[in-house]
C-alpha cells in the first residue's frame, strides 16, 4: 500500500493514516499467530462467547444475560470452552487443587459484594454515602 498510495488520488490521506496506525500496532498486530490455540479472528472469539450465551439461554430460559455473568463470567466462559474441547470425568475433577478453588470462590465473592454495593449506591446514593460516612468516622 505504501508503494502504491500515490496512485490513490483522494484516498491517499486515508491510506497514509492507515499505514501510520498499522505501524504503531505492528508488534502485537498478529499476536494470535504466535500463541497456540488463540482465536485468529474476532469471529472465532465471538463464537467462543456465543457458546457461553447459548448455554446461559438454555439453562435459564432467559433471552438476556443474567447479571451474574459480570461476576462469574470469567469462570463460566473458561468452563464453557473447556467442556467443548474435552469431556471431563470425576477423576479429572478430583485432581483440582482445593486451595486454588477456595481462592477463586473468595475472589468471586468479593466481586459479588462489590456489585451489591454498586447496586445499593445506584438505588439510593444519599443513604449509601451516609452509611459509608458513619463507618469511616
Amino acid at each position: 500500500m505504501s508503494h502504491q498510495k500515490g496512485k490513490a488520488d483522494t484516498l491517499e490521506p486515508g491510506i497514509t493514516h492507515f499505514l501510520k496506525i498499522t505501524r504503531s500496532y505492528w508488534s502485537g498486530l498478529f499476536h494470535c499467530y504466535e500463541v497456540e490455540g488463540l482465536p485468529r479472528t474476532n469471529n472465532d472469539l465471538e463464537q467462543a462467547f456465543g457458546v457461553l450465551r447459548h448455554h446461559q439461554r438454555r439453562c435459564t430460559g432467559r433471552k438476556v444475560a443474567a447479571s451474574s455473568i459480570v461476576i462469574r463470567g470469567t469462570v463460566q466462559l473458561a468452563s464453557a470452552i473447556a467442556t467443548a474441547l474435552h469431556c471431563f470425568t470425576a477423576q479429572d475433577l478430583a485432581q483440582v487443587c482445593v486451595q486454588n478453588w477456595q481462592q477463586l470462590r473468595s475472589d468471586l465473592r468479593q466481586h459479588q459484594l462489590h456489585r451489591i454495593q454498586q447496586l445499593r449506591f445506584r438505588r439510593n446514593p444519599e443513604a449509601f454515602l451516609d452509611t459509608l460516612e458513619t463507618l469511616l468516622l
